[in-house]
Order: structure tokens, then sequence, then C-alpha cells
């Protein structure tokens, strides 16, 4: 049974970093891509960055989010992590992550319960 747990949110002001992490448990998938993805109250989940782990380690972003943003993977301890920098408003939102063998495929793939980051001006 494939786990993700997430953590790391909390509220900072604007301006301000957060490190979200993602710990997973029994992926034995032999292809293997994550990301994380974002839902403020009233909008729609938005694609914030993937990375491609068991390939070239090729990463990608939300352009509201490239310079600020950075996505990685520490295979030994398969854990993803999210280091927000430069935090605005408008990244207030519920930031899940998730797993599938192919980055194609990660909005149906294992989901994370989500943590909430919340950044007031």
């Amino acid at each position: 049974q494939v786990q993700l747990v997430e953590s790391g949110g909390g509220s900072v002001q604007s301006g301000g970093s957060l490190r979200l992490s993602c710990a997973v448990f029994g992926y034995t998938y032999s292809s293997y891509c994550m990301g994380w993805f974002r839902q403020a109250p009233g909008k729609e989940r938005e694609g914030v960055a993937t990375i491609d782990i068991d390939s070239d380690g090729s990463t990608s972003y939300a352009d509201s989010v490239k310079g600020r943003f950075t996505i990685s993977h520490d295979n030994a301890k398969n854990t993803l992590y999210l280091q927000m920098n430069n935090l605005k408003p408008e990244d207030t939102a519920m930031y899940s992550c998730a797993a599938h063998p192919y980055c194609s495929g990660l909005t149906l793939g294992f989901w994370g319960q989500g943590t909430q980051v919340t950044v007031s001006s």
C-alpha cells in the first residue's frame, strides 16, 4: 500500500520561506514521477512542480512559482521536498504531493493528505 505523508506547512508573512516535505512509503513501481499541487478555496487545483525521479531528474514549474520554488527528491529518504522562497499571499493554498509512474499521469496517482500554507501580507 502506497502512502504519502506531507509536512512543513504553516503560516508565514509575505517574503518568507517554507519547506514542504512528502515522505513516501510502499512505492515499488519501476518508474517514478512526483509532483506538488495546490488548491486555494474557490479555485481549481493547480500543478506547482514536478520531478521525473527515475529518468533524468528533470523538473518543471508553473510560471507563477518559477524562480521562487524548488522541487527536489532525496532517494535515500524517499522524500520529496518543495522549497518555497519569497512567498506571496497568492501562494496561500492546501499543498498536496502526488506520485505516479509517469509525470503525465500524476493526477491519477497516489496522493497525500495535504498541508496548509498561509501567507499573510
